[in-house]
């Protein structure tokens, strides 16, 4: 179950397709493309199917709104849904909707960004999300006799998915910095000048061995390292003391 499904669970559920004008509103109609030799130069960011293509005079749409790529999504497997708030130019590349009154276009893009949009994709190569399948796609609506009950529910979903998000990309920034640090100091430290130290060849200072074969072992709970690290875990060891692995073939990286 979708972490925004448990959200839902024991709630009262409506599934409204993307088509239900009561509920979404799609305002394809407004989009314009236009090609870059042609663009006047701007404040207002041009969308794609992706992301922000350039910034432009002008704006096809004022608000807050959803672009879901029609056509050349970087991901098929997760589809590009973009959340896009004031002017903004959308290229022909994107559908663009929002909720109407009683559902929170925020909303609406949390649980977008969970759909599996493969089997509403038609064509070969260059997957395209028509309007006529695009419309296909169910959504659902907590509690839709109560409007004032369902926009508090849908309000709170968002609130603690929007603080999930913000937390993960502090998380990957920390990450990221952390790597970078790591990295400089390591290339520091192992960083040596000619004098400084005694260069051998690795089989000069190292027992190399190969690995053996497993599969006629039992299980167990000793993990047996492949090439991209634990296959399965057996009741036997070769190894016992620190070790460094080194794969013979079929490195993922």
């Amino acid at each position: 179950m979708r972490f925004i499904e448990k959200l839902l669970d024991g709630v009262e559920i409506e599934w409204k397709p993307l088509g239900d004008q009561f509920f979404f509103e799609i305002t394809n109609k407004g989009r314009k493309p236009v090609k870059a030799s042609l663009r006047l130069p701007g404040v207002t960011p041009y969308y794609g199917a992706n992301n922000i293509q350039d910034y432009v005079e002008g704006y096809t749409h004022d608000g807050i709104f959803l672009l879901i790529a029609e056509d050349g999504s970087a991901s098929i497997e997760k589809y590009s849904i973009q959340y896009v708030i004031g002017k903004f130019w959308a290229n022909n590349h994107v559908h663009v909707l929002r909720g109407k009154s009683g559902l929170n276009t925020r909303f609406l893009y949390h649980y977008l960004c969970t759909v599996n949009f493969i089997p509403f994709l038609t064509g070969g190569g260059r997957a395209k999300l028509t309007k006529g399948r695009m419309i296909e796609v169910p959504i659902p609506i907590p509690c839709p006799g109560n409007p004032e009950k369902s926009l508090k529910i849908q309000t709170e979903i968002v609130r603690i998915l929007d603080t999930f998000t913000t937390h993960t990309a502090e998380l990957t920034a920390e990450l990221t910095a952390r790597e970078k640090q790591y990295n400089y100091y390591r290339d520091q430290l192992l960083t040596f000048e000619d004098g400084q130290v005694e260069w051998k060849a690795l089989g000069d200072i190292v027992k190399i061995k190969n690995g053996k074969d497993w599969k006629k072992l039992g299980a167990g709970n000793i993990p047996v390292y492949g090439s991209g690290g634990i296959m399965t875990y057996v009741d036997t060891y070769v190894h016992n003391k620190p070790t460094v692995l080194i794969p013979r073939k079929g490195s993922i990286t």
